[in-house]
């Protein structure tokens, strides 16, 4: 699509010359009276003004053709770089898309990981409570047997005294209780 001056140059000609002609073939298919001298000066009036204003509109005219041409080719490589840009931006976007699901299993994987290590660590922890609370438990109850046992065996020292005090009031005699304390103050004097 790439026009030149010189083509452009060439279309320009060939249209004014069309246009120079074109009032032979209106007159002819008129039907007029004849040709007469104005119609000379009229056909050579308009002849020098087609003419003048070809050589007079033939720069700007092209200039502005080219510069046309010139900016269609740039709007076309800037959209031809946007297509390509755009091409690559769903190219990337499409290997992300490819790529959402490893990516997404992926992180499945791990959470998964992190719940089992979770359910482990909390597994392990709860059973080191549990022997903890075994361990203080045993001690408690340790603890409470033997101070059950001390208690058990106060009481029965204590009835066994009682138990004993009653039969020795009982077996004890007076004379008996004369003679102890006779033996007991000689050897607290001795």
């Amino acid at each position: 699509m790439n026009f030149s001056v010189k083509r452009i140059n060439w279309i320009l000609l060939i249209s004014f010359l069309f246009l120079l002609i074109l009032p032979l073939g209106v007159y002819a298919a008129g039907g007029g009276k004849g040709w007469q001298a104005t119609d000379t000066w009229r056909i050579t009036n308009f002849a020098v003004l087609a003419i003048g204003l070809f050589f007079i509109l033939r720069k700007p005219v092209s200039q502005a053709l080219n510069g046309r041409i010139k900016g269609i080719e740039d709007q076309l490589n800037d959209l031809e770089a946007k297509k390509k840009e755009a091409e690559a931006t769903l190219a990337e976007y499409n290997k992300k898309i490819a790529t959402l699901d490893s990516e997404a299993a992926k992180i499945l994987d791990q959470y998964k990981e992190q719940g089992e290590a979770a359910k482990k660590r909390i597994l392990e922890e709860a059973a080191q409570s549990a022997e903890k609370l075994e361990e203080q438990a045993k001690k408690n109850i340790e603890h409470e047997f033997k101070t059950a046992k001390k208690a058990l065996q106060e009481e029965i020292t204590t009835k066994a005294l009682e138990k004993a005090e009653e039969i020795v009031k009982q077996s004890v005699s007076s004379d008996d209780q004369s003679k102890l304390m006779d033996e007991y103050l000689t050897m607290v004097e001795a």
